[in-house]
């Protein structure tokens, strides 16, 4: 009886922890999330989706860097303080037949953006922790649901993101304060490390400045540069020469390859 007992406390811990945490642990070895967690969705900006372009993960013309309007912005439990900024989620609509577009099936989103707290007290402050919500493109959420409905329940899980073609760096910053932008990422598609060399140095630790913006404060213009990104699922690639001897602040470099 007391095996017994104990398999069960076991058992019920394991099955708090999940529902606790499911919306932060990492995504497994690229594999995709399957447990759905509760949780409810909104939308902003209009069909165009002019307003969920930059936004707090350092992100700029969400089309031209791939993201277009399959994006959301993540409450604050969701968001992690920008750590979450790439991830992909699935989201489908439930228990809402009034609202709920039958058969809709499930979008895929990349998180771009940050849905920030409002503390005037009031009963619908969905951003607010510790709710978990996404904040989506109008587009995304018409595949949904009807726009009048303007909020949802919903569930939602982890995927590997799919992305065509290499991973991004956009570089800015001046000589002695370099900012890389790393976006299109695959995989599990939040980065949770960065490494740069330059060719004529060794692997230089980068820290985070915010959303996915990492930054260095070593003078390394005038030569080649290399990446090693690493993923919150663990998985490092490295990135060898992506920029020339001679790149440019403002400018874009591919890096050929992707998770």
């Amino acid at each position: 009886m007391a095996k017994f007992q104990n398999l069960f406390t076991w058992a019920v811990f394991i099955t708090l922890l999940v529902q606790a945490m499911g919306d932060v642990i990492p995504l497994a070895k690229g594999r995709t999330g399957k447990i759905w967690h509760d949780a409810h969705a909104t939308f902003y900006g209009d069909l165009n989706g002019g307003e969920t372009m930059q936004g707090a993960c350092g992100y700029g013309d969400l089309f031209q860097q791939g993201y277009g309007l399959e994006t959301a912005a993540l409450s604050t439990k969701l968001f992690k303080d920008g750590h979450a900024c790439g991830a992909c989620f699935q989201i489908r609509c439930v228990k809402d037949p009034q609202w709920c577009i039958p058969n809709a099936g499930a979008i895929t989103i990349t998180a771009t953006n940050f849905c920030p707290p409002n503390w005037i007290p009031a009963p619908d402050h969905w951003c607010n922790p510790p709710q978990r919500h996404f904040d989506l493109s109008m587009t995304m959420f018409t595949k949904l649901a009807q726009a009048k409905a303007g909020i949802i329940p919903v569930k939602y899980r982890r995927v590997p993101c799919q992305k065509s073609g290499g991973v991004k760096f956009e570089l800015k910053g001046n000589p002695y304060w370099l900012t890389a932008l790393v976006f299109n990422v695959g995989g599990a598609g939040d980065v949770a490390n960065v490494k740069i060399k330059g060719s004529s140095t060794d692997w230089l630790q980068m820290s985070r400045n915010w959303g996915q913006v990492w930054q260095t404060g070593s003078n390394i213009v005038g030569q080649s540069l290399s990446f090693l990104v690493t993923t919150s699922d663990g998985k490092t690639l490295r990135f060898d020469d992506v920029a020339p001897a001679n790149w440019q602040f403002g400018q874009t470099y591919d890096g050929r390859i992707n998770f």
